[in-house]
């Protein structure tokens, strides 16, 4: 299992849920899973087979470019995290 932490701009997706448990060994699974439980999330954290523009995946505490290719250990974390913008 992983643990999944759910942004706020997605939590309406889970019902307020900000935390999840997955059975996963890829951040691509992560996704699927998401989906089969809350349809719909998919298309919010992934764009063209790979994740949103604007997402950044951090796992474990590390920022990660292999998006859903990332291979999780058990019990990771898994954070889709907004991209912060600004000057």
């Amino acid at each position: 299992m992983v643990t999944v932490w759910i942004p706020s701009l997605l939590r309406d997706m889970t019902h307020g849920k900000h935390e999840l448990q997955v059975e996963a060994r890829t951040v691509r699974e992560v996704v699927a899973q998401l989906e089969l439980m809350f349809p719909g999330i998919a298309e919010r954290l992934v764009q063209d087979n790979r994740l949103r523009p604007g997402l950044m995946l951090v796992v474990d505490g590390a920022s990660s470019n292999e998006g859903l290719r990332y291979v999780l250990d058990p019990g990771s974390e898994v954070h889709f995290v907004p991209a912060m913008s600004g000057g």
